[in-house]
């Protein structure tokens, strides 16, 4: 056995999206919204991992995925300090943030019992009003959430 006590406990990635930064009480939702369980790829989930800037913290490590912008800021509603780091041969090849979108559809249950959304077998859309916030309007009734109040459908 090995006396190094900083050797990596999870095998590096040869290429592949690693999703850094996720909010512990954010993980699963996030796997959720991108729909991990689905995929036939190697996939790695680090849980209440340290941080110096969030206490606890999520990672996922996804083997030979590369995710689009606009599956990617799906989770921008609910972990917006979400990083990726985009990895080929062994290497960090790109970085991003996550970003808001100015739409979001089929992603958040509209918090108004009256909304067609929640009375009849449709999907919903959201403008993003204010991105920095997290301030989203339903497109049907024009009801205003919150990411506070955001449900995840």
């Amino acid at each position: 056995m090995n006396d190094n006590k900083q050797e990596l406990q999870v095998a590096a990635l040869k290429n592949g999206t690693v999703i850094d930064h996720i909010p512990s009480d954010k993980l699963f939702t996030v796997v959720s919204l991108l729909g991990l369980e689905k995929m036939e790829s190697n996939i790695t989930i680090g849980f209440n991992l340290n941080s110096k800037k969030l206490g606890k913290k999520g990672i996922i490590k996804i083997a030979d995925k590369f995710f689009c912008d606009e599956e990617i800021n799906r989770i921008a509603v609910i972990a917006p300090s979400v990083k990726l780091n985009i990895i080929r041969d062994y290497k960090v090849t790109e970085k991003k943030r996550v970003r808001m979108s100015d739409d979001l559809k089929g992603i958040v249950r509209c918090a108004n019992p009256k909304c067609i959304t929640n009375n009849e077998p449709m999907s919903t859309l959201f403008h993003v009003i204010d991105k920095e916030n997290c301030v989203i309007k339903c497109h049907y009734c024009e009801k205003e959430q919150q990411r506070e109040t955001i449900v995840i459908i």
